[in-house]
């Protein structure tokens, strides 16, 4: 599942995922993207962390907290690089944290990582 109120980010990712041959469902805020996991049941979760309605850390908080999505992996892909909020992000539950712009090979090696590919 990809989450992120870019238009330009989601089309980035969907390729890169696309040319993987990963099957994608999309959310375009953190509200909808826990709305969407708890029934969808995604594999992975790739999001944003600045977003309306819900941030990718309140998300995260939200999923972990859900028996069907506590142990979904989740990598946040955002430009927040700076030390605390990567932090904020580990301490809200994602597993993997990757900063824009995107490099694909680092974020497919950390995607497969994450499903043990």
């Amino acid at each position: 599942m990809l989450v992120d109120d870019s238009n330009t980010s989601l089309m980035i990712e969907k390729m890169l995922l696309g040319n993987a041959s990963y099957e994608v469902i999309t959310a375009r805020d953190g509200d909808e993207a826990v709305k969407k996991a708890i029934v969808e049941l995604p594999d992975l979760i790739l999001m944003d962390v600045v977003m309306p309605k819900m941030t990718g850390l309140e998300a995260c908080r939200v999923l972990r907290a859900h028996g069907s999505t506590k142990t979904t992996p989740i990598i946040l892909v955002t430009t927040r690089g700076e030390r605390e909020t990567v932090e904020q992000g580990y301490a809200s539950g994602c597993n993997d944290y990757v900063t824009k712009p995107i490099n694909g090979l680092e974020l497919l090696s950390k995607l497969r990582d994450q499903l043990g590919e």
